[in-house]
C-alpha cells in the first residue's frame, strides 16, 4: 500500500501517506527505510513545507531500480518493450510474427527478440524483475496456457508460458492483451489513481479490461472484460463466438476496410472520397491504415464509417456505464491510431446522454496516451503489477 502511494502521487510525504492509507507514521517510517534500502524509493531533496512550518522529504519511485520486460503476441506482428520501474519505455522493437504459426517457432523469434531488446537498453537480465507477455484470449492462466484463440487455430492449450520462460531464462507472466493494456493505464497511463474504470482494447479484435476498487477484475475464469462480444446488432453478421451482430465483428479492422470498400465500390457519393482513385487502381492499396489516415483528415466516407463504428462501441459503453457505474473508460489500441478523437467524442456524447445516473454524474472518456505502445507497455506493466501492487486477496494470505 505504501509503495502503491508513492507511485501514484510521483512525491509525496511520510505523513501524506500515513493520512491516506490509515497505516501509523511508525509503520511508515519504517516500510519506507526498507523501500530507502532496497533502492526502490528515493528521496530527491526536494521539500515540502507542513502547515507548522516543519519541512517534509519528497519520496519518489526510482525508476532505475529496476527494469521489466513486456512482449506482446499478434498474429501478425511481435513487441517487445524494456521499461523501467515507471512503466516508462526505454526501448521498443517490433518484427513480424513467423509465418505459418507454429509454437515452437514464435516463441523461438520471442525469445531472439527479447535478448535483441535487452542489448539495446544495455540493461542486464539480472536486473529484469521479470517478462510480461500479452496474448490473444482465452487463456487459462492457472496453467500458463492460450487455449484456442480464434484467429489462431492450430494452438490448441499451448504452454506459451512455460515454453518462453525455458527460452528466455526468465520468469513470465501471463495475460490476455487488453487486460495488460489496462494494468499499463493503471500504472502509467489516464487510469493512475482511478478507482473504477473499463478500457477498449483496439487491434486485431477488440477487447478490454476492468479496474474496480483500484484492483484489477479478471473473473472466475481471469477471462473477463470481453467487450468485443457484446451483441449491438441482434440480426447483425455472425460471429466465430456463436452470437450475431458483436461489437467486434462490426469494429475490427476487416470490417471497417470492408465497409469502406462497399461504399467506394457504389457510385454513389465515392468520388467526394480522397480514397476513390486509389480503390480504382488497385483495391488492396485502401488498407486499414489508409483509412484510418483519411479519417483523421476528414475523408467524408472514411469518417461516416468510422463514426458508425464508434456509434457501436457507444452502445457498449452505456451498457458498462449503467452495469458497472464505472468512473472512467479508456481507448487505445493500434485500431484507432489517427481517429482516437472521433472516437472519443461519439462515446461522450452518448455517455452523457444515456446512462440512467447521467444526472448525478457523467462517466469520463479519454484516449489512452499510451497510444500505439499501450499493450507492450502494460505487458511490462504486468510484471511490476504482480510485483509491487498484489492482490488484496494475496496479501491476506501471506
Amino acid at each position: 500500500m505504501v509503495l502503491d502511494q508513492i507511485q501514484l502521487a510521483d512525491g509525496i510525504s511520510r505523513v501524506e501517506i500515513a493520512q491516506l492509507t490509515g497505516l501509523t507514521p511508525q509503520t511508515v517510517s519504517g516500510i519506507v527505510r526498507r523501500l530507502l534500502d532496497e533502492g526502490i524509493v528515493r528521496e530527491d531533496g526536494a521539500s515540502r513545507v507542513a502547515s507548522g512550518g516543519k519541512p517534509r522529504t519528497t519520496l519518489r519511485i526510482n525508476a532505475d531500480a529496476g527494469s521489466a520486460v513486456g512482449l506482446v503476441f499478434d498474429p501478425v506482428e511481435l513487441t517487445c518493450a524494456v521499461v523501467d520501474l515507471l512503466g516508462r519505455p526505454v526501448v521498443v522493437k517490433r518484427r513480424p510474427t513467423p509465418p505459418g504459426i507454429d509454437p515452437s517457432q514464435v516463441v523461438a523469434a520471442m525469445a531472439e527478440l527479447v535478448a535483441d531488446v535487452l542489448d539495446e537498453a544495455k540493461v542486464s537480465r539480472d536486473d529484469v524483475l521479470g517478462l510480461g507477455l500479452a496474448t490473444p484470449g482465452p487463456i487459462d492462466q492457472k496453467l500458463g496456457m492460450i487455449v484456442a484463440p480464434p484467429q489462431l487455430a492450430h494452438w490448441i492449450r499451448v504452454p506459451l508460458q512455460s515454453m518462453l520462460s525455458d527460452a528466455t531464462g526468465l520468469p513470465v507472466t501471463l495475460d490476455n492483451d487488453a487486460t495488460a493494456a489496462a494494468v499499463g493505464e493503471r500504472w502509467s497511463g489516464v487510469g493512475r489513481g482511478v478507482a473504477n474504470f473499463a478500457y477498449f482494447f483496439f487491434g486485431t479484435g477488440i477487447g478490454g479490461g476492468l479496474v474496480l476498487n483500484h484492483q484489477m477484475y479478471r473473473g472466475g475464469s481471469f477471462n473477463a472484460g470481453e467487450f468485443g462480444h457484446s451483441s449491438v446488432l441482434p440480426d447483425g453478421p455472425e460471429c466465430y463466438c456463436g452470437n450475431r451482430g458483436c461489437l467486434e465483428r462490426l469494429v475490427n479492422p476487416s470490417a471497417i476496410v470492408a465497409e469502406v470498400h462497399r461504399r467506394l465500390g457504389h457510385p454513389s457519393g465515392a468520388d467526394s472520397s480522397v480514397l476513390s482513385q486509389a480503390f480504382r487502381e488497385d483495391p488492396a492499396s485502401v488498407d486499414h491504415a489508409a483509412i484510418q489516415l483519411a479519417a483523421g483528415a476528414g475523408d467524408p466516407v472514411a469518417t461516416a464509417v468510422v463514426d458508425e463504428a464508434a456509434a457501436h462501441v457507444a452502445s457498449v459503453a452505456v451498457s458498462i456505464a449503467n452495469f458497472i457505474d464505472v468512473d472512467l473508460i479508456i481507448l487505445g489500441g493500434h485500431g484507432i491510431q489517427h481517429v482516437e478523437s472521433r472516437y472519443v467524442d461519439v462515446v461522450a456524447a452518448a455517455l452523457a446522454a444515456r446512462p440512467l445516473a447521467r444526472r448525478i454524474r457523467v462517466v469520463k472518456v479519454e484516449a489512452s496516451p499510451l497510444g500505439t505502445d499501450a499493450a507492450v507497455v502494460g505487458s511490462a506493466a504486468l510484471v511490476l503489477h504482480a510485483t509491487y501492487s498484489p492482490q488484496l486477496s494475496a496479501l491476506l494470505s501471506d
